[in-house]
């Protein structure tokens, strides 16, 4: 059956890329991933077998942008908590410390700006936030003013500006535990961290450390490390962190796209054409 093996689609980071496998299928031309985050993959690794990437970039960055839109709503707002209190039984009025911080014109600070980054942007526009961004290369001057970003080129800066951080990289040795006790101590305390990336982007010891003891107000988390996380994790047991379980896709018109565009990817790998979405090991 190797022998026959052409293409590889992966889904939900299965099946495992080794060189076992690599080396089991000599006539492999494409792996092509569900998702923009290739951090499962050794990218040097695959290109050694001479074997194309491609990821799924298009399909996934407004629904991702959707879901980091979503957790900074419903953690500004206590929506979870204020849901368990109008469904208990004993609720007779909702008592008035329950409050939530004010969405429109916070500052959000956004690290990383790519196309979920942006899409973001776009969205906190219309949210009349005013909008930090950090990011490895500037974005073009009319890209800034569309969305009406500013750009700060030391991660400090953004981190002690904003209501809300929202982390949107990828998962690098350069971004691992990107946000640990320093970069949370720089935030204020009334600040609330959003991480739709990837779990190891933060440092999860020093996390529940800062929300413990109030360095920042709040945290809503898409991702954690691991996933899902050992069920007496101190992380869950805090009532000011929000956790959802990896939604960032997870909608059926983007699960249908993200397919869509990695047969787009195989088939132009199999006819010797360029690959719309090929990722190169960096």
């Amino acid at each position: 059956v190797g022998k026959n093996v052409q293409a590889i689609y992966l889904w939900w980071h299965k099946p495992v890329i080794d060189k076992e496998l690599l080396q089991s299928l000599p006539n492999l031309k494409v792996i092509a991933n569900s998702g923009v985050g290739m951090d499962h993959l050794d990218l040097k690794l695959v290109a050694s077998f001479g074997v194309k990437m491609a990821n799924a970039p298009h399909a996934v960055s407004s629904t991702t942008a959707d879901t980091g839109m979503a957790l900074l709503l419903a953690s500004a707002r206590r929506l979870v908590e204020v849901h368990n209190i109008s469904i208990s039984p004993s609720m007779k009025y909702c008592e008035a410390d329950i409050l939530g911080v004010k969405v429109t014109g916070a500052t959000l600070g956004i690290i990383g700006m790519g196309s979920i980054g942006y899409k973001i942007a776009l969205r906190a526009k219309a949210f009349e936030m005013n909008i930090l961004y950090h990011n490895r290369t500037r974005r073009k001057v009319q890209e800034e003013q569309a969305v009406g970003a500013t750009y700060c080129k030391k991660i400090d800066s953004l981190l002690q500006q904003a209501d809300f951080v929202m982390l949107v990289v990828s998962l690098t040795p350069q971004t691992h535990k990107l946000i640990g006790k320093r970069e949370l101590e720089l935030m204020k305390p009334t600040a609330t961290l959003i991480n739709i990336s990837r779990g190891a982007v933060v440092d999860q010891e020093a996390l529940v450390a800062a929300l413990r003891t109030g360095v920042i107000r709040a945290a809503a988390l898409d991702v954690t490390s691991p996933e899902p996380l050992p069920r007496d994790h101190p992380l869950l047991k805090l009532k000011n962190v929000l956790i959802t379980p990896h939604l960032g896709i997870k909608t059926d018109k983007a699960t249908y796209m993200i397919t869509e565009e990695a047969v787009e990817n195989i088939l132009a790998a199999l006819n010797g054409l360029p690959l719309p979405s090929e990722v190169l090991p960096s």
